[in-house]
């Protein structure tokens, strides 16, 4: 057996130190960092209340002295820190220059939204300079921009508290610049103007063979550039010129411009040649001096592109960081679906909860400086990664728990018949468990939930802030103390609330009068239900309801 004599004695003495006396039962735990096995377990109990008796019966100066000898060994758990991991290459007293370059085809949503919040994170930590690039070249036909995001992406922006340069950069604004350097690379016989079907190419790539196109002198590629700005789409692209050998056949001469004759939401067709992702930014990261890219892994090969044209053009590279993909376990993120539904009028709009946009976050509750927290905890991952929906709850919820009020709220209410209850008009009930402050409610007819009522027939429950009563078809006062009991939760009136939940359905009930007061947008805690947002009052048939979006448990 392996002896652990001396690991004892070490956390027997500290525990003796800074609790006046060891306590076995605080040693064990500690040895599994020093490799006991459970099945080591009970063969090890007296050797630990032997040391424990012995380094009890020492005097506080003993302890200190011998402690010293032993302190090596004590394993110091690392407190988690949320701070960020520092940044090669930070040039003392110049500023970093970052860019967050969203593409609008819909609002951010929590997965997107990480690497931009990520950027701002880090332009903040080096108080550095955050550009905001609108990524807006065409796009695919599957994937297009949708002119609405543009507004969508800078409100999500400045509710998140994300700091960028006044100027808000338009890649669509861009086109001539993209087209003065896709001149100097044909100049440079390091691009070509491409007319082969995809089935070619295709054969071509597998093969590492050249295409006819590609051995076309400089000053035809040039001639064919110009021809195809008047091209229908699909008849010619612009290639670049990689290794027709390179391991990695999506590599070999890779498009840098296509033809698409869809109208784009600001230029409207003004263009018709558009960059792909890291043409662009391969020139706007040169232009734009920035110095570190914090982008997803998904871009490998796009960042890969922009090296050999950064090369090309003998420019210095930014420091470029790739993060792992997030996947927030609990919420459905899909930008296209989302776009999918809301045009079908599926979905109310981009604030709808089933988008998971930031603005459907924000209507129902969730603070902007919970959503940083998040992604700050999550950091620069290198691997993919699944985070629970949980842990920005568990945020939120350290964020808003002291400063929301509670109310009552009854899903499929039923009315309590009680025998004996107290002749009171009115109780008073705490807004707040850590608050002095109270509300008043009127005691008319009591509702509990059918469910609680299913779950606790027959046992005596308390009404929660109110007196116990024998829960029964006709229920019977027992008491009026705050019992050791089930407490179940309970509302004295009719107004009809609901609440929309994040799959988007509607959970009808009644709450309290205290509603009646609420401010729209003002967050409040549901006892024994969650945490929710006051939206609006709205009239659906015969009722007036008064709507919530849920925010949490």
């Amino acid at each position: 057996m392996v002896d652990f004599s001396k690991e004892i004695k070490a956390y027997a003495l500290k525990n003796a130190i800074e609790f006046g006396k060891a306590d076995s039962g605080k040693i064990l735990p500690k040895l599994f960092q020093h490799g006991l096995e459970k099945e080591g377990i009970k063969s090890i109990l007296p050797e630990i209340e032997k040391i424990v008796e012995e380094v009890n019966a020492l005097a506080s100066d003993e302890r200190n002295l011998l402690f010293a000898n032993y302190e090596a060994i004590v394993k110091v758990k690392e407190e988690k820190t949320n701070e960020l991991p520092p940044l090669p290459q930070i040039k003392k007293g110049k500023k970093p220059i970052f860019r967050a370059a969203p593409f609008p085809s819909g609002a951010l949503h929590l997965g997107n939204a990480k690497t931009f919040i990520l950027n701002a994170l880090y332009a903040e930590k080096y108080k550095g300079k955050l550009l905001l690039v609108m990524d807006d070249t065409i796009g695919s036909a599957e994937k297009p921009i949708d002119s609405e995001s543009y507004t969508l992406i800078e409100d999500a922006f400045k509710w998140l508290k994300i700091k960028y340069d006044k100027k808000v950069i338009y890649k669509s604004d861009r086109l001539k610049i993209y087209y003065k350097y896709a001149v100097e690379l044909i100049k440079k016989d390091k691009a070509y103007v491409c007319h082969c079907t995809q089935e070619e190419l295709r054969e071509n790539r597998l093969e590492g063979k050249a295409c006819g196109c590609r051995i076309l002198p400089k000053n035809l590629q040039l001639l064919r550039w110009k021809k195809m700005f008047n091209m229908k789409e699909g008849e010619a692209i612009l290639r670049i010129k990689t290794d027709m050998l390179h391991p990695n056949p999506a590599f070999r001469d890779r498009v840098l411009f296509k033809i698409s004759e869809r109208q784009h939401p600001r230029v409207k067709n003004k263009y018709k040649v558009w960059p792909t992702l890291e043409m662009s930014m391969a020139i706007d990261d040169h232009l734009l001096k920035v110095t570190h890219i914090i982008r997803g892994s998904d871009l490998l090969i796009e960042t890969d592109m922009e090296k050999f044209i950064w090369d090309i053009f003998s420019w210095s590279a930014p420091v470029t960081i790739h993060t792992g993909l997030v996947n927030i376990e609990g919420a459905k993120i899909s930008k296209s679906k989302a776009q999918k539904e809301i045009k079908s009028g599926e979905f109310t709009g981009w604030d709808d909860p089933r988008t998971w946009s930031i603005q459907s976050l924000r209507r129902r509750g969730i603070k902007p400086e919970a959503i940083r927290e998040f992604v700050k905890e999550i950091g620069l991952n290198k691997q993919n990664i699944t985070v629970p929906i949980d842990t920005l709850y568990a945020i939120n919820r350290k964020l808003i728990d002291s400063s929301t009020n509670r109310y009552s709220f009854i899903f499929s209410p039923l009315k309590l018949q009680i025998q004996k209850k107290p002749d009171w008009k009115e109780v008073s009930i705490p807004l707040h468990p850590s608050k002095s402050e109270t509300r008043k409610i009127q005691l008319n007819d009591i509702y509990i939930s059918e469910q609680d009522f299913n779950e606790f027939k027959n046992k005596e429950i308390r009404l929660l802030h109110l007196f116990n009563i024998n829960l029964g078809k006709t229920s019977e006062l027992t008491s009026i103390d705050n019992k050791d009991i089930p407490k179940i939760n309970w509302v004295s009136s009719s107004v009809p609330a609901r609440i929309l939940t994040p799959a988007g359905a509607w959970i009808e009930g009644i709450a309290d009068e205290g509603i009646k007061s609420l401010k729209p947008k003002e967050t409040l805690q549901f006892e024994r239900f969650g945490f929710v947002t006051f939206d609006k009052i709205t009239k659906s048939k015969d009722k007036t309801f008064y709507d919530f979006w849920f925010a949490h448990k």
